[in-house]
């Protein structure tokens, strides 16, 4: 049997055993010259020390992933060995499937792929234009970006979606008759699928968290079944359409459901104001010098190079506690991730002062008496 010899037929095309040879030797090929060709590029821009981003970033990947384009001319261009009367016309609109309701031909196929492809650029290009517009701003709001870029991207891939369903021939309205059941079962099932999905899109278009926000999450439900429910605070990673990335103080990456943040209670601390106010209580011993305290913890506080001036911190007196005297110490601070370190820093600084100028901490004392 020799290379050329018919081994089955599809449609009008008779495949042989060269065909299948040459088809594996160019996408091989063609793989082989896509990853030299990034290499190449990526060295080049390296040198050049241009940076891949935005719209440069578009273009590296339309120049890279072109390869598989010629590679498939040259693909259908090698099945002409055994069927020289067969144009390349005649090969991309024949139907590989062909039913009542459904026709799939390769011409199809790489429209649908080109669909997609276009779809993909346009969110690229859309999200270089938005961060060129904003670049210049100095209030310059990426969570806001991210939302816009969310948005543009679920609109476009679903009219990418229905557009594929219109080439295929679907009709949808049959699809739909004949699964009513179908549909009831899915819905019953994924009820909360579609209540986080929905979740999702009202956290993207009320803009009421964003990406970068610090949040505390008053959580009245845990989301293990196993532990208590317990406020926690976590920085917002990523918002998709059903679920959110957050990153929590130890700087562990958690996947939750969109639900979780718009039906709990949620403080963020980002959203009204780039600062908030915190305290720290210190308990000194009855008899020492409330004055001097105050002032030495005002010192520590304005010390402190993430404390604004601005709003002068003061000390107010909390309590006359059992074991001494409760003072509170107010201070207005950037709202930062690291506002615990900070609150320790300022700690340390009220002790070394404390120390200097002898002004002691209270601690609980018990009085025991022997009775003879």
């Amino acid at each position: 049997m020799s290379l050329i010899s018919t081994l089955f037929r599809v449609g009008p095309f008779d495949i042989c055993a060269l065909n299948l040879i040459l088809l594996g030797a160019i996408f091989m090929v063609s793989y082989l010259f896509q990853k030299l060709l990034q290499r190449v590029l990526l060295r080049t821009l390296t040198q050049q020390k241009i940076e891949l981003k935005g719209r440069r970033e578009n273009y590296f990947r339309i120049a890279t992933r072109s390869v598989y384009l010629i590679a498939l001319y040259f693909s259908v261009y090698s099945f002409r060995i055994n069927n020289p009367n067969i144009t390349f016309e005649d090969f991309i609109k024949y139907d590989l499937l062909d039913y009542e309701y459904f026709s799939l031909s390769l011409y199809s196929v790489l429209l649908i792929v080109g669909i997609f492809i276009f779809a993909q650029i346009a969110v690229g290009v859309f999200r270089v234009y938005l961060s060129r517009k904003n670049k210049g701003k100095q209030q310059r709001d990426l969570g806001l970006e991210f939302v816009y870029v969310q948005f543009f991207k679920y609109v476009v891939y679903c009219l990418s979606v229905g557009i594929s369903i219109k080439i295929l021939g679907i009709d949808l309205s049959l699809i739909l008759t004949g699964s009513v059941g179908l549909l009831v079962g899915l819905g019953l099932g994924l009820q909360d699928v579609f209540k986080d999905t929905i979740a999702g899109i009202v956290l993207l278009v009320e803009g009421n968290i964003k990406i970068g926000d610090i949040v505390e999450v008053n959580a009245e439900k845990s989301l293990n079944s196993n532990k208590p429910a317990s406020n926690f605070i976590a920085r917002i990673v990523k918002i998709g359409v059903r679920t959110t990335q957050i990153q929590t103080r130890e700087g562990n990456i958690q996947i939750i459901p969109n639900s979780h943040l718009s039906q709990n209670k949620v403080e963020n601390w980002s959203h009204s104001s780039q600062r908030s106010m915190y305290t720290i209580h210190v308990l000194i011993e009855y008899g020492s010098r409330v004055e001097l305290a105050s002032e030495l913890m005002v010192q520590a506080a304005k010390s402190h190079k993430m404390v604004d001036v601005k709003e002068s911190p003061f000390v107010r007196l909390a309590n006359f506690s059992e074991n001494g005297i409760d003072l509170e110490l107010v201070f207005w601070a950037k709202n930062s991730w690291e506002i615990l370190n900070f609150k320790s820093e300022i700690r340390f600084a009220i002790d070394r002062l404390f120390r200097e100028n002898k002004v002691h901490f209270a601690f609980p004392t018990r009085t025991i008496i022997n009775k003879v």
